[in-house]
């Protein structure tokens, strides 16, 4: 057991102690507490001889007991806090101007008391990943986000980007092409057109516009046009043809032509849009087994109380007043063969409809064509309502004027936009087995004065 060394006061209160006491007879202090002093320094001096000069610290041993070096510490090994309570940064370089320490140029030398750490150095920009090795799959981490890349979103899947042949690269799904389902208003005419849901394009085309006649009187039209599938390049017919009658109209109409005029020209000047197409053909050696592109049209005009119509093929023209009660009807005959049947009276008209060959049409728009003979019509109805025009793929659910009134929403003056909606709706349902395009007009009869207004 170690033997306590012996104080002459106490350590606490400095109150003289006895010898042998263990504890201050003053305060109670615990004695046996108080370390014995060293009797000789760290360098091995008498503790006497040390007062009043510095202390010598033993020289770091060369190797430990088995021979090997003694490790050595750095001060940029390990961080630590300056004397004037700065954080250091491991490995900051000796400040200018102080010799190196330990003669290796790596300890840190601690500021004077209450002097200003040095500045750490700026820190050096991070260094770019090192990208991946050639044939390595992509990093997700880096990898540029699908909204990034190029292509529109498949319209299936939502995820997959569209590739410029118009194919889903993630599902494979074909996109809809512009043409598949277009829609068009103005305020006085709506038109739509569907693709349908067996034909791989929409070969339907339209054009509405609306203008003022000489006179000032504000006048809407719409021509709407299909192609025919048996022909070559039946979608560019169509969209050609009704570009070139809209254009017609809206050049012949403000100068004062009169609007059933107006709508033959425009007719013809269709005629010679399709037929410019053929040129681009190869000759007819290289086709034996094509036709010139080819199309149908029906158009109308409507304003000043009057109504007129033409038409070349088998697409039509309905007339449904607003009055549920008032009789409906179709404006246009049918360029086709059972047209000419019931014409004939070789058969009646459900006979002839019925017949396969009851859309095979005997008029039509290309350089192909038989003598054209435009068609044109001129109606004063007197009673408000709304002018239906459109192709086979509509009237084919909906054939007679009695059908296409009851499907003709009530509300059609007033909403042109989606009544042309619902009737293309009602083909799909049908069974959308061809392409379907329909425009609303609607109609306001002229006023009528009396002797007493």
């Amino acid at each position: 057991m170690s033997q306590m060394h012996q104080l002459s006061a106490c350590p606490n209160c400095e109150e003289s102690l006895d010898e042998g006491d263990l504890f201050c007879g003053a305060c109670g202090y615990d004695l046996s507490a108080v370390p014995r002093p060293p009797a000789r320094t760290p360098g091995g001096a008498p503790r006497e001889a040390a007062v009043g000069r510095a202390a010598a610290w033993p020289a770091a041993r060369e190797a430990d007991s088995e021979g090997r070096p003694a490790p050595v510490h750095r001060g940029a090994d390990v961080r630590g806090t300056a004397s004037d309570g700065t954080e250091l940064p491991a490995g900051h370089p000796e400040p200018p101007g102080r010799p190196a320490a330990s003669g290796d140029g790596e300890d840190y030398a601690l500021p004077a008391p209450g002097a200003a750490a040095p500045p750490p150095p700026p820190a050096a920009p991070p260094a770019a990943p090192p990208g991946p090795a050639p044939g390595a799959p992509a990093d997700p981490r880096t990898a540029v986000p699908p909204a990034a890349q190029a292509g529109p979103l498949c319209v299936a899947c939502r995820s997959g980007r569209v590739d410029p042949d118009g194919y889903c690269e993630h599902c494979g799904h074909a996109q809809p092409r512009e043409r598949d389902h277009m829609e068009q208003e103005l305020s006085a005419v709506a038109a739509v057109s569907d693709r349908g849901l067996r034909h791989h394009r929409n070969e339907d085309a339209f054009a509405v516009s609306a203008t003022t006649l000489a006179d000032g009187t504000a006048v809407a039209t719409a021509i709407v046009c299909d192609g025919v599938s048996s022909a070559t390049r039946p979608d560019e017919a169509s969209l050609a043809a009704a570009r070139a009658a809209d254009a017609s109209l809206m050049a012949a109409l403000p100068r004062g032509t009169h609007p059933r005029q107006a709508m033959y020209d425009a007719i013809l000047a269709a005629s010679e849009a399709v037929n410019s197409l053929a040129q681009d053909l190869p000759p007819v050696s290289d086709r034996p087994q094509q036709n010139a592109p080819a199309c149908t049209l029906v158009g109308a005009v409507v304003g000043a109380g009057l109504l007129v119509v033409g038409w070349v093929g088998d697409s039509r023209v309905y007339w449904v007043p607003d009055d549920p009660q008032a009789p409906p009807h179709r404006l246009t005959e049918d360029d086709s063969w059972a047209a000419q049947m019931v014409a004939a009276r070789l058969m009646s008209e459900a006979e002839a409809y019925a017949d396969e060959r009851a859309h095979a049409i005997t008029g039509w728009l290309g350089a192909d064509a038989y003598e054209l003979e435009p068609h044109t019509a001129s109606f004063t109805p007197d009673r408000p309502g709304v002018v239906v025009v459109c192709t086979d793929g509509l009237w084919n659910y909906a054939e007679s004027a009695r059908e296409m009134a009851g499907v003709v929403p009530a509300d059609a003056a007033r909403r042109p936009l989606h009544s042309a909606r619902a009737l293309v709706g009602h083909a799909l349902d049908g069974g959308g087995h061809d392409n379907v395009t329909v425009a609303i007009l609607p109609f306001e009869a002229a006023r009528t004065t009396t002797g007493d207004e």
